[in-house]
């Protein structure tokens, strides 16, 4: 069975010193591909670096909700001549999050848009982050218009009223690790209204570890955990999600879409390779 993790982080600094065995543990795993976001301009460097050592990657360059205050002058001259060099490369993980309590929304949405626009100038997918802005997302993706390559909107957690619309202004919906808390009530009839050539798994590694992880995996051991909010724990005491969890995300999914993991796995690696072969 092979699994396509379709959205990451190996390049953070929590995994990327030992991210060798990381990488490791994911091809054992059945991980044969992955997409891997970048989030600033600051590890940006370490996503081509990715690219070029591990075949199977699919790199993406962006600047995230939580970094646009830090961003320098010329952060949009680099990100484009970034994705001018690396045809293969989407725009991502850009976003819009009101989850942020001291956030500039005026700016957040220049930036986004900023992005989005690039991301239909090189005829490029997006991969797009959204918390506590479902509406807002919406709005904004109507007043954009069409983009033609398509949108990833990544860590789903919003109903299922929310994927049905998104999947009409031409997104796939990716879920992660999230959907096995056992307060994750959205996420069974989400999952069951995404259409079969529309949904994706990932893990959103170093976050966002399984609910079921500890019980489930020997592999992994004892050095992963999750980070529920990178704003307010300190990740050096947090342990970690890597890449092979995310056949714990698709063995969830199988079961609140009512189908074998296999057949799962198979849908989802054919969507992540479309989405990402443009």
């Amino acid at each position: 069975m092979e699994l396509f993790d379709a959205h990451n982080h190996v390049q953070d600094d929590r995994l990327f010193p030992d991210l060798g065995k990381v990488m490791k543990r994911a091809a054992d795993a059945g991980v044969v591909k992955m997409g891997v976001k970048g989030c600033c301009e600051d590890d940006w460097p370490r996503v081509i670096q990715i690219m070029e050592t591990y075949p199977g990657t699919y790199p993406s360059f962006g600047l995230h909700p939580w970094f646009i205050a830090d961003r320098s002058a010329g952060w949009f001259q680099t990100l484009e001549t970034l994705l001018t060099e690396y045809p293969s490369a989407a725009v991502g993980e850009i976003g819009i999050d009101h989850a942020i309590e001291e956030r500039d929304d005026a700016d957040q949405e220049k930036v986004f848009l900023q992005q989005m626009e690039l991301a239909r100038k090189l005829d490029r997918p997006a991969s797009i982050h959204c918390r506590r802005a479902w509406g807002r997302l919406i709005e904004l993706l109507d007043q954009f218009g069409e983009l033609p390559r398509g949108m990833l909107i990544h860590c789903f957690g919003g109903s299922a009223e929310i994927a049905t619309e998104l999947v009409k202004r031409g997104a796939y919906i990716s879920f992660s690790g999230s959907i096995t808390r056992p307060n994750a009530r959205k996420a069974g009839p989400a999952i069951r209204a995404v259409p079969d050539d529309r949904i994706l798994i990932e893990t959103d590694a170093p976050d966002i570890l399984p609910h079921n992880v500890d019980a489930a995996s020997s592999s992994v051991e004892n050095e992963q955990g999750v980070l529920i909010d990178q704003t307010k724990q300190d990740a050096s005491s947090t342990p970690l999600n890597e890449p092979a969890n995310v056949r714990l995300v698709l063995a969830k999914a199988a079961e609140f879409r009512g189908i074998s993991e296999e057949a799962l796995a198979e849908l989802t690696f054919a969507n992540a390779v479309r989405f990402f072969s443009f």
